[in-house]
């Protein structure tokens, strides 16, 4: 088995002990023996420990979202259509392990672990946007993974308290989400339109004192 594979392995198996105690080291050894292995592959897997278990899941399920669209045919689609799927089938990866993401939330939310969520966040959007079809390299490239990391955000909060059936209302409050979110945009050509001219700035002459 690949260390990949082994990893992917060891955080399946610790989901559901992280559902009931956290991210902690004793999940951690829950899981690995789970998982079929020997103690001390829990250091030779994650040497840098339980944050690198939870920037690990982050990975795993981007991969596991870009693997599912590729059996959904997404050019036939609207970007924004395309951006909906995208943070629709990410949430639903998660969905056996709703418990073990609100865990995580807790988790990166402490001041010590902030930089894991911002890391984890900005992967997967960047993923979204390559599942997309996104190939800019410019100035939109930053703003698009801007504008879609608090859409992203939002939804998965949202989903978390959500009790309707098959999250229903969820999947409603991300497209006026990313409907929000595209008019921004046009919003910002439309004031630039409307904004009088910026007069140009002369220097005053300068006099010239007479004796």
């Amino acid at each position: 088995m690949e260390l990949q594979e082994t990893r992917d392995a060891i955080v399946l198996a610790t989901l559901p002990h992280v559902a009931f105690d956290g991210w902690v080291n004793r999940a951690l050894a829950a899981g690995v023996a789970d998982a079929g292995f020997s103690p001390d592959m829990a250091l030779r897997a994650f040497p840098g420990g339980i944050p690198e278990v939870v920037r690990h899941w982050s990975n795993l399920g981007d991969r596991q979202m870009l693997e599912r669209l590729q059996d959904v045919d997404l050019d036939s689609m609207r970007v924004r259509d395309r951006v909906i799927t995208a943070v629709r089938t990410r949430i639903e990866v998660n969905a056996p392990y709703r418990e073990a993401v609100r865990r995580t939330l807790a988790y990166i939310a402490l001041p010590m672990n902030t930089w894991i969520g911002a890391r984890n966040a900005l992967a997967t959007v960047n993923a979204m946007w390559y599942a997309a079809g996104d190939t800019s390299t410019d100035f939109n490239f930053y703003t698009k993974r801007a504008l879609l990391a608090p859409v992203y955000a939002s939804t998965v909060l949202y989903w978390l308290a959500d009790e309707s059936d098959d999250y229903a209302d969820t999947w409603a409050f991300l497209r006026r989400r990313v409907a929000d979110v595209l008019q921004i945009p046009k919003l910002q050509a439309q004031l630039a339109g409307r904004l009088p001219r910026r007069p140009r700035f002369r220097r005053p002459r300068r006099r010239h004192r007479t004796a």
